[in-house]
């Protein structure tokens, strides 16, 4: 695998790889990331800018997965946290490999709402799943004040426990439980970019905060809008993304400052649909949100 088959932008606190995942992997050290998360192509036929990721099979598919799987491990320095998405589909296939090579330490749900029609003849998806997996169960990086919410038994009900001497309210926050709610980015969002699965800003900030300190290094394989990285970013990380399109690297180039152009292109959030329709019309729609 060669190193020229990639590009590298940025500097030294954020940088920007395109091109091909397993070797752009290949040219970063080994026990040199402090947290990564992975939010793949699923094999279920997504549509990214004209590449559908669909596999002729499922077993190469998930043969392509154990390569990059096995190269982040690698990459993961000995008390490093990964965080691993995919469809539900194959969730059961990265949690059989992942178990005899990791800890996994939770099994998390990022549940969403849906306002659209999502199956007729069976039960539409509604969740996304998500491993937290460790290389070292006795020694890993988690923040859990930086991340508390609010325990409604101690900060609504405001109910005691007296179990304990004196008696007392229970405590008003908690660490999150593997049951994650935030909405999924849609396209009237300030956040939105033009991407078909971008993940939210609010479910990467629970993660790094969670799973890195600062100047920690924050790795994201399959970057897609850049949002790991951007968040990583304004939690003063450094952070390495990498993409194969390079149409979302100019996204990520962007949202990350590094460069205002590309080949000659000013780099410029295109506007959102809604803000392109004529003013009465736009008036029109806002009657019915």
């Amino acid at each position: 695998m060669k190193s020229d088959a990639i590009k590298m932008f940025g500097n030294e606190k954020h940088k920007i790889i395109l091109g091909d995942v397993i070797i752009a992997l290949d040219s970063i050290p080994d026990n040199s990331i402090d947290l990564i998360f992975v939010d793949p192509p699923y094999n279920i036929g997504k549509n990214f800018n004209g590449h559908k990721d669909k596999w002729d099979k499922d077993e190469d598919y998930l043969s392509w997965c154990y390569k990059w799987l096995d190269l982040c491990i690698a990459k993961l320095n000995a008390h490093g946290s990964i965080y691993v998405m995919t469809s539900t589909q194959f969730m059961p296939y990265y949690d059989v490999y992942l178990r005899d090579r990791l800890t996994i330490l939770s099994r998390i749900i990022w549940r969403y709402d849906s306002s659209g029609v999502q199956a007729k003849n069976y039960y539409g998806s509604m969740y996304e799943p998500i491993l937290f997996c460790v290389k070292d169960k006795n020694q890993y990086t988690f923040n859990a004040k930086d991340i508390l919410v609010e325990a409604r038994t101690g900060a609504e009900r405001k109910l005691i426990d007296y179990r304990k001497n004196p008696p007392q309210v229970y405590s008003s926050t908690k660490v999150p439980g593997n049951v994650w709610d935030f909405s999924r980015v849609r396209y009237r969002m300030g956040e939105y970019e033009n991407h078909p699965t971008q993940k939210p800003i609010a479910l990467l900030d629970r993660i790094i905060k969670a799973s890195s300190n600062e100047g920690d290094i924050v790795l994201d394989p399959f970057s897609g809008t850049f949002t790991t990285s951007y968040v990583a970013k304004q939690l003063n990380r450094i952070s390495i993304g990498i993409e194969l399109q390079e149409d979302y690297v100019k996204i990520g180039l962007r949202r990350l400052g590094i460069q205002e152009d590309y080949n000659g292109q000013r780099l410029i959030k295109e506007p959102r649909s809604f803000e392109r329709v004529p003013h009465k019309r736009q008036e029109a729609l806002a009657l019915f949100n």
